[in-house]
């Protein structure tokens, strides 16, 4: 997707969303597949892998440093022929990432300790969000990797044959999975044993997944809300096949949607349902959602189930902050559902939000107060007061979530809701448009000239 190519969704009033419906494949789970298979002793199969541009950049990525990889065919097919821990190539230039700030922040770890240099770069985006909270414990551990003056991107990642890292113990200061991802993956090539402590719990696919592929990691948790991953450098992974269950995330922009049109009764197929993602869930049935699970199972380490939801009248909450690091990439849908419900609805402790592809607090808050709602952002959050959606145009800011999530904010509008920047929904959710209209939402797009 070009940066250049702007695209603008115009989404109607009204309709309500009906059906069964199965949302693209997880991110996470998409990144980390790949990521840990091209390192890996085998050859393995990936199925329902996510098509989007983020995930895509990982892809590439692992191409360019000489990893064979065939697919994504039509059906999220990918198969990839593991290259060991030490087989990666140096790339013939800057591996370009994108719009993924997963991608970046994962590989800083991940390739810190390789035998060449390299450079990770991105978009004008990307290349905006905090770096040195990533960068800050690999180079504790002895990477050398330099940044721009206010520690952005590009990344530079020199060459670490003098010395192996070295592991450490590192308390996150806030609760971050990518970040907590990124210093277990450097650990996997340090010396020691390498202990991340969270204060809360985050998403934990990058354990499961490496439990997975054989690597021997420890899990302990330290209090309700603390847990300290550890794991030995210098083990080995040893591929396995990976089925990657449909993104709570992609569903929750859907979840949000029955949950405020009248009428609306839809079934989203296999989605995971892994316990550090379903604060959308928990966050949306405390405000009086009918969210209902069936088929659960487990598919390759991660818990999947199909979720019901139907419409059903929301009231307000002050969000309980332990929910808040199991939800943090579904506020922006989250906070549509809180304009729609009766009372005030406080969200705390989600600072994260100001830092990722948009300033998300900043560009929900403006947006529904274009749209007529009384809410106002605050340092970790928002107070989000329940009303009515009017008509107008809001700025998606080239961010995909909040793109999705005023698409869906349409369906209790009076009038229509044009979003502006809409190009990098691609990102994460590709044919979100074709989907939509497929369920009840009344939504297109154009590419602006």
């Amino acid at each position: 997707m070009s940066e250049e190519q702007s695209i603008t969704y115009i989404a109607k009033p009204g309709g309500h969303l009906t059906g069964h419906i199965r949302v693209p494949g997880d991110k996470s789970i998409s990144h980390r597949s790949i990521m840990l298979g091209s390192l890996s002793e085998g050859c393995m199969t990936i199925t329902g892998f996510l098509q989007g541009e983020d995930s895509l950049a990982t892809l590439r990525a692992f191409r360019a440093m000489g990893v064979q990889i065939t697919g994504p065919d039509e059906q999220g097919k990918v198969i990839i022929d593991g290259v060991g821990m030490y087989g990666l190539k140096a790339p013939d230039g800057p591996l370009d990432l994108g719009n993924s700030g997963t991608s970046m922040r994962l590989l800083t770890g991940l390739l810190a300790a390789q035998g060449f240099d390299l450079t990770l770069s991105g978009d004008h985006s990307l290349s905006s969000r905090p770096m040195k909270r990533v960068t800050d414990p690999v180079v504790q551990m002895g990477a050398h990797i330099e940044t721009n003056k206010d520690g952005t991107a590009p990344l530079i990642i020199h060459s670490n044959n003098e010395s192996q890292l070295q592991a450490i113990n590192y308390t996150l200061p806030m609760a971050s999975a990518q970040v907590k991802s990124c210093v277990l993956l450097a650990g996997l090539y340090a010396q020691g044993q390498t202990c991340v402590t969270e204060p809360a719990p985050t998403r934990d696919h990058t354990e499961r997944m490496l439990q997975g592929f054989g690597y021997d990691i420890k899990v302990d948790e330290l209090d309700e809300q603390r847990r300290q991953i550890c794991l030995q450098g210098g083990g080995k992974l040893t591929a396995c096949d990976i089925d990657v269950p449909s993104d709570i995330s992609s569903a929750a922009f859907f979840m949000v949607g029955a949950s405020i049109s009248e009428d609306s009764d839809i079934t989203l197929k296999h989605v995971g349902i892994n316990p550090t993602r379903i604060g959308v869930i928990n966050i949306l049935q405390q405000m009086g959602a009918d969210i209902s699970l069936s088929n659960e199972q487990e598919v390759g380490g991660e818990p999947v189930a199909d979720i019901r939801i139907r419409y059903a009248k929301l009231k307000g909450i002050h969000i309980p902050e332990d929910q808040v690091p199991l939800a943090i990439d579904e506020f922006p849908a989250i906070s549509i559902a809180a304009a729609c419900a009766d009372g005030q609805t406080i969200l705390t402790g989600a600072e994260e939000l100001r830092v990722k592809e948009s300033d998300r607090i900043q560009a929900m808050v403006d947006g529904m107060k274009i749209l007529g709602i009384d809410c106002e952002g605050t340092k970790d959050g928002m107070i989000i007061n329940g009303g009515e959606f009017s008509s107008g145009t809001v700025d998606g800011l080239g961010d995909h979530r909040i793109a999705m999530s005023f698409a869906m904010a349409a369906l209790k509008a009076k009038g229509p809701v044009t979003i502006k920047d809409c190009a990098n929904v691609n990102t994460s959710f590709p044919d979100f448009i074709g989907l939509a209209q497929s369920c009840g939402l009344q939504v297109n797009s154009k590419a602006d000239v």
